[in-house]
């Protein structure tokens, strides 16, 4: 008897293919090759990718699996597998899976025992990462920020202390919004980078404080289009435990008119210095 996830012989494989995130030019010899001899393409978006395909003139047939249909597809399409025949799945641009649908296909066709192939290549994450200039030895993923102001500002506070760097998604109509909460969250001083509309022809990529970062891209409304990635450097051990003697008597000050909370927000706008430090100092001064 195989073990749940053990290979089956004679079962087609799943090709997990990076595809690219502007310039087609960026698609590999590889994947080429791949998704001209598999037996199906599942897409995100076969019209969007189907202008990929005509690109390289390939004709293989296409099925869209989608985050509203991917649970009830990605059964029936292991099962084609499983007996045999091979697919190729890819997303609108990059690899497949990083904010994209896929996990439900992957995880069910290992347990099936379908080989699972990845054929690498473009990433939008990686890809800012690599010409940002903050540091890339340690890093952390966070996707899309939520929608809901209420829910980004909280997400964004608990990674006040984060010391490696962040790297996020955002999109042309909250791109403004989330910058004004990360420098609210992390302080005018932090320096981050935003990347936009990597490897096409407006391509940008610009860094900066967070506040002079918010005033650049406020200034001009053509930057504020596209598709975004948005790095912000990791709390400095420095920055995540000092507070200078002038942010501590401007809190001093302020807490003899607010709350502690409001307190800490109002120092932070204005030194420049982690709020959630200066909400611990204030803690211990009330």
């Amino acid at each position: 008897m195989m073990e749940k996830g053990q290979q089956v012989p004679g079962v087609g494989s799943l090709y997990v293919v990076a595809t690219p995130i502007g310039n087609l030019a960026d698609l590999s010899a590889r994947a080429i090759e791949v998704l001209g001899t598999v037996d199906r393409i599942v897409a995100e978006d076969t019209r969007h990718s189907r202008k990929l395909l005509q690109h390289y003139a390939l004709q293989t047939p296409m099925a869209a699996l989608h985050e509203h249909n991917e649970r009830e597809l990605a059964p029936q399409l292991v099962q084609q597998l499983v007996e045999g025949r091979s697919l190729a799945m890819i997303s609108d641009a990059g690899t497949p899976l990083i904010s994209d649908p896929g996990f439900n296909l992957v995880r069910l066709a290992r347990e099936a025992g379908v080989p699972v192939v990845p054929v690498p290549g473009p990433s939008a994450l990686i890809c800012a990462l690599s010409a940002s200039g903050l540091p890339t030895d340690r890093f952390v993923f966070e996707g899309f920020l939520p929608a809901r102001r209420t829910a980004r500002k909280h997400r964004l506070e608990q990674l006040c202390r984060e010391s490696r760097t962040l790297i996020f998604y955002e999109s042309s109509h909250r791109i403004v919004e989330s910058l004004q909460d990360m420098q609210a969250q992390f302080g005018d001083r932090r320096q981050a980078v935003v990347a936009r509309e990597l490897t096409k022809q407006f391509e940008t990529i610009h860094g900066d404080t967070l506040v002079a970062l918010l005033q650049w891209i406020t200034a001009d409304p053509n930057q504020q289009k596209g598709e975004f990635v948005v790095l912000v450097q990791g709390l400095e051990q420095t920055e995540s435990y000092h507070v200078t003697p002038e942010a501590e008597q401007l809190l001093l000050l302020l807490l003899e008119e607010l709350p502690i909370k409001k307190a800490a927000k109002l120092a932070a706008r204005f030194t420049g210095l982690n709020k959630r430090t200066l909400y611990d100092r204030a803690l211990q001064l009330k």
